[in-house]
């Protein structure tokens, strides 16, 4: 099964909207076929291991991280393919959270007189498949905090310079979670002051752009901004309130931009709302890189899954520099947001801190 998490993890950040899954054969104690999900339309990882296994897979063991499913997708149930090549015994590693599974997979393998063994380093495949558990339970993606802040808790100074408050390292560790998950997400004001692309640029292995995502209620953002000079090749998606104008969306549309008309709440847009209707468009998973603004709105809506914290040993003072979470804050201490299962990680001269919200399902 460790095996199979380890193939699995091949194609990080390119099946969305399907889960990773790896699946090993093996037969007599030695593994005669494996195989990984590429990414979705792609065959599924039992099927790949089935190919390679061929006639060695009759009467052999099948490891796979997730339920086999049952009906037909994108491809053939897999169910059906394990059957007529002769499995004997599964072990799974978690059932599917997918309504349309859920289940009914290990049932039919039971039914065919499969054996089967579930749970199968049950914790460590949920972890995993995090992003595609959450979207399957509650129709929301996992979403990413992520924030770089100084010793004293400064993203910025009070001009709202920012560049750069950490190292070379730490930055391109952002790009390495960059280049997992589907989307990165920010504000008008992110824009405005950074004029960002919002690309993944590792120097290394294969690199893969997720869509950009810009909230502008207001619709302030320049045409001219960086974001907008690839849309053509790769994903932009513009956020705007009900004001846009003719003039703006016909740019912005000959631009290839995809435009996505937000429900509004008083304070900005509905956040909920808007990652359900992303979610829909298989968004599995959410990379916020904000402002203090956009940071406390997200945390206020209690969406945060995991907030990713890169500290650099500087001190930038100021009290008319922003913090990490704007908005309000909490009147007492009691009341502030606590952060649960912590990693502290040292990348150069930086650390990061990574945590989950107490608050977060």
């Amino acid at each position: 099964m460790r095996r199979a998490l380890v193939l699995a993890q091949k194609a990080r950040g390119r099946t969305s909207p399907n889960p990773m899954v790896g699946a090993v054969v093996v037969r007599r104690g030695k593994v005669v076929g494996e195989g990984f999900h590429s990414r979705a339309g792609q065959p599924h990882a039992e099927i790949e291991a089935l190919r390679r296994a061929g006639h060695k897979s009759r009467s052999a063991d099948l490891y796979v991280n997730l339920e086999p499913c049952c009906h037909f997708g994108r491809t053939p149930p897999c169910t059906e393919a394990i059957i007529q090549a002769g499995i004997k015994r599964v072990f799974v590693g978690m059932k599917d959270p997918n309504k349309q599974v859920g289940g009914k997979g290990l049932r039919f393998l039971k039914a065919q007189g499969i054996d089967i063994v579930s749970n199968v380093l049950k914790e460590e495949c949920l972890k995993l498949n995090e992003s595609f558990v959450k979207v399957m339970k509650t129709g929301m993606p996992f979403v990413i905090l992520k924030t770089a802040m100084s010793l004293d808790g400064k993203i910025a100074t009070r001009s709202g310079d920012s560049r750069w408050i950490t190292g070379k390292l730490a930055r391109n560790h952002v790009h390495k979670i960059r280049n997992q998950v589907d989307a990165i997400l920010v504000g008008t004001e992110t824009v405005l002051k950074d004029d960002p692309r919002l690309t993944c640029r590792l120097k290394t292995g294969a690199v893969k752009h997720p869509a950009r995502i810009i909230l502008d209620r207001r619709n302030r953002v320049p045409l001219t901004a960086r974001v907008f000079k690839n849309s053509r090749s790769q994903k932009v998606i513009y956020v705007t309130g009900p004001d846009i104008s003719s003039r703006r969306l016909k740019a912005l549309v000959d631009r290839k931009v995809e435009i996505l008309n937000g429900k509004s709440s008083k304070n900005g847009f509905h956040i909920k709302h808007l990652l359900k209707e992303l979610a829909s468009r298989d968004m599995n998973s959410i990379l916020i890189e904000g402002g203090a603004e956009l940071n406390a709105s997200v945390v206020d809506a209690g969406v945060v899954d995991r907030i990713v914290a890169f500290i650099s040993p500087i001190f930038i003072g100021g009290a008319q520099a922003p913090g990490f979470l704007g908005g309000r804050g909490v009147m007492k201490v009691s009341g502030a947001m606590n952060l649960k299962d912590i990693e502290v990680t040292k990348i150069g001269e930086d650390l990061m801190v990574e945590g989950t919200p107490c608050s977060a399902e």
